[in-house]
């Protein structure tokens, strides 16, 4: 697992400028921190250690801590690092409040990404989500946390019914909690939970709960193959493969680039309203057929598309594409890097490094 490439920990650094000064000398608990956002997270924040000389430190809880280690030495073997073993769904909160003298923020990224897992014990699921949110907050008030940042997720909002409108914050319609089909569904509902959790902690002990509800992304150490269909896509045009499209090819999506994503996640941290959700992710919307061809376009691959099955003009539009304009007007967010500069950045970086795929 190589280090990200230096240009983008550099656009991360450039565009978060004003924010550093306010997380001096901070100490950061961190879960989800050896995942696609965590590291992104947490090599921006060690960037920003050398360049500003910050002295942040970060705790992260990991289910491996050896094992990431082995795959990313460069930010485990970083003295500003610490790695703690345990489960989100599982660890003592009272025994790590014990074992560290206190921190300052908390960024809650650890979650069930598994769809399959999710339909296949959606008890599990729940309880990383919303019973790992509990363990997080119980720890943050233990430890006199003023600030934590919940990575949740767009699943908290109920698909349009006829597709094409995007998903805005002050939207009350949310997936049926009784839908046991649909993982899009229970793990929805258990990122509900979560936000009502950190909105109770922070209303309770006066401190300040932000709240990020990410959509999709792109970029270097994203999942290859398997759970994510611009993952497959990568993956198949990196190998010369045809690109598969299992489905019709017709549901829409938007990707925003990981280095973006970062600036956002730490601009919400620091200059977020408590309790006031953000949508954080990119409004251009493409569908997945179209992406694949981008994807190939892109990438150079002349092995062409692969679409499995025929389109159901009768059935509605699978429409997942936030509105950010919140995130816009009031933070000052916005999308810098283009899709084809994001596909072609993580195109380079995984060809760059093979043992990373």
């Amino acid at each position: 697992m190589p280090p990200l490439p230096t240009e983008d920990l550099d656009h991360v650094l450039t565009h978060t400028r004003p924010l550093w000064e306010q997380l001096r000398g901070h100490r950061f608990f961190m879960t989800g921190g050896t995942g696609f956002f965590g590291r992104w997270l947490l090599e921006s924040l060690l960037a920003a250690n050398r360049r500003h000389d910050l002295r942040a430190t970060a705790v992260v809880l990991t289910r491996d801590p050896g094992g990431f280690a082995d795959r990313a030495p460069h930010i485990a073997g970083n003295p500003a690092v610490r790695l703690v073993g345990g489960s989100v769904a599982a660890f003592d909160p009272v025994a790590v409040a014990r074992d560290f003298p206190g921190f300052d923020a908390v960024i809650h990224l650890a979650t069930e990404a598994d769809l399959a897992a999710v339909l296949a014990r959606p008890l599990d699921a729940i309880d990383v989500i919303a019973g790992g949110t509990r363990r997080v907050i119980d720890l943050a008030a233990r430890t006199g946390v003023r600030r934590v940042l919940l990575a949740s997720s767009g699943s908290v909002y109920a698909r349009p019914a006829t597709g094409g409108a995007p998903l805005e914050e002050p939207q009350s319609a949310a997936p049926d909690p009784t839908d046991m089909d649909q993982a899009y569904a229970i793990s929805g509902e258990a990122k509900r939970q979560a936000e009502a959790l950190c909105a109770a902690w922070g209303r309770q002990h006066g401190t300040a709960a932000l709240l990020a509800r990410c959509f999709t992304f792109v970029g270097p150490g994203m999942p290859l193959g398997g759970k994510f269909a611009l993952g497959n896509f990568l993956e198949d045009a990196m190998a010369g493969r045809p690109i598969v499209i299992k489905g019709d090819g017709t549901p829409v999506r938007s990707y925003l680039y990981a280095g973006d994503l970062t600036i956002w996640l730490w601009t919400i941290l620091v200059n977020g309203v408590a309790g006031r959700p953000y949508n954080v992710g990119s409004e251009r919307g493409i569908s997945l057929r179209d992406l694949a061809e981008r994807v190939a376009s892109v990438l150079g691959s002349a092995a062409g598309v692969r679409v499995m099955q025929a389109a159901d003009p009768a059935r509605p539009v699978d429409y997942y594409v936030p509105s950010v304009r919140r995130a816009g007007e009031e933070l000052g967010l916005r999308e810098h890097i283009s899709l084809d500069s994001a596909l072609r950045r993580t195109a380079v970086w995984f060809r760059g490094h093979d043992r990373a795929r």
